[in-house]
């Protein structure tokens, strides 16, 4: 069921979605490219936990950085349900709950940091241990995070792509982009799930394209809504004076 006509706080929403998840994306890439994997050293226990230590505050920036990223995504997913419960209450506080799932897995996948971080410390009854088995217990959190965020994953794209048909069913925005949402978001679901059962998928296709394209079209959407606008139901675009 498509609405009859745009309202200002659909109007309102969308202009806050866009900036949100352009904000949101500019910090989960800063934080994971800029801090996580300066700092984190795959299968070495003892290299990762020295460049955490040393770096102790900047580990820490990245993990305030999780949390902000995950503050600006329950905005996202709010304006989102906003502008889309006219077109399909239950299917946007789906696509709103499944999205809000990708959000729970980013904040588990903080508070293993923060686990991580105090087996480094080694403080109070950790003295018991030694080094390196905290480093490796440390490295067990922290490692966890791909594992996580692959789970978290298969919930977001499952959000974008119900999010995608409600804004092709919506035509709040060009056909085009809609249709290129819901192949990218199905397409992001068909390989997390593939992942799943077959570990070795990524040497068919990599890891970075799973969720690339689907990258690219909320980077799409995000600067048309933010400048352009909705698109009321007979094709106009409504933009707030």
């Amino acid at each position: 069921m498509r609405g009859d006509a745009i309202t200002r706080s659909q109007s309102q929403a969308a202009k806050v979605a866009g900036l949100a998840y352009l904000i949101t994306f500019a910090i989960v890439v800063y934080v994971n490219f800029g801090i996580h994997d300066r700092l984190i050293v795959q299968d070495d226990p003892g290299g990762t936990a020295r460049n955490i230590l040393t770096h102790e505050k900047l580990f820490r920036l990245g993990m305030v950085g999780d949390l902000v990223y995950c503050a600006g995504i329950v905005v996202l997913l709010s304006m989102l349900y906003v502008i889309l419960k006219p077109i399909n209450h239950g299917l946007a506080l789906l696509a709103a709950l499944w999205r809000f799932v990708w959000v729970l897995m980013w904040l588990v996948m903080t508070l293993n940091l923060f686990d991580g971080l105090r087996l480094l410390k080694g403080t109070g009854y950790l003295l018991s241990l030694e080094p390196e088995r905290l480093q490796i217990l440390a490295n067990i959190h922290v490692g966890t995070r791909f594992d996580y965020y692959y789970v978290g994953l298969l919930f977001g794209s499952l959000a974008s792509t119900v999010c995608a048909y409600l804004w092709l069913a919506s035509r709040y925005i060009p056909k085009a982009l809609a249709i290129f949402g819901i192949a990218s978001s199905a397409f992001c679901v068909l390989c997390t799930l593939l992942f799943y059962v077959f570990p070795d998928f990524n040497g068919i296709v990599n890891l970075w394209l799973f969720d690339s394209p689907m990258g690219l079209f909320d980077i799409i959407l995000s600067f048309w809504l933010l400048f352009k606008g909705l698109r009321s139901p007979g094709g106009e675009v409504y933009l707030i004076k």
